[in-house]
């Protein structure tokens, strides 16, 4: 049950990200400063960083958070479910979890075109990556041996370099495309069945 305390933070939360995004997209995220951001958005710094950690926080989102919520979903596959099929189901739920495909497009746009964005970005993903390999090691029934067995990590690997190729395109064709479409066209070429 949805309390009104949440329906208030979710506005406010909605409110100032609405008034970075605009700046970020006005000024650029380097030029943006989270002064800027408060100001506009009516509210002192820090109640600002009472919602968003940090500034990237406010484009990337709490990655620890999403990354947790993509190994959960995917953990909750059926058990016969391939280990391709429950990481494409967890990034499918991922995409639409907390945001519009505009506001997803808008935010996509700001991560590949900022340099310091994209590279905070690729360091968090690496820690999804390493997170998930022991559920897709189970998932494969990968016994811990003397020799590494490196099929969950690879699998994991080529799946998120597919999920980013498929983003910088949807990206690079302003959204016109069908995202989960162009994953399925990456993954299909890397696994020789497209």
């Amino acid at each position: 049950m949805t309390t009104l305390w949440d329906r208030s933070r979710q506005v406010a939360v909605q409110a100032i990200l609405d008034t970075a995004v605009r700046l970020f997209a006005e000024q650029g995220y380097e030029q943006t400063t989270i002064a800027q951001i408060a100001r506009e958005a009516g509210i002192s710094q820090r109640s600002l960083f009472r919602y968003f950690g940090t500034k990237e926080d406010l484009v990337c989102g709490d990655q620890d958070a999403l990354g947790e919520f993509l190994k959960q979903t995917v953990e909750q596959q059926p058990a016969g479910m391939s280990a391709w099929d429950a990481l494409r189901a967890g990034f499918e739920v991922l995409l639409t979890a907390n945001h519009t495909p505009e506001r997803a497009l808008e935010l996509s746009r700001l991560i590949f075109d900022t340099p310091s964005l994209h590279a905070r970005y690729i360091e968090k993903r690496l820690r999804w990556q390493a997170a998930l390999v022991p559920s897709i090691e189970a998932r494969l029934g990968t016994a811990s041996g003397p020799a590494p067995d490196p099929r969950a990590r690879a699998i994991i690997a080529t799946v998120f370099a597919c999920a980013d190729t498929a983003t910088e395109l949807w990206v690079g064709h302003d959204g016109r495309l069908d995202l989960a479409d162009l994953y399925d066209q990456c993954l299909a070429a890397v696994r020789g069945s497209g």
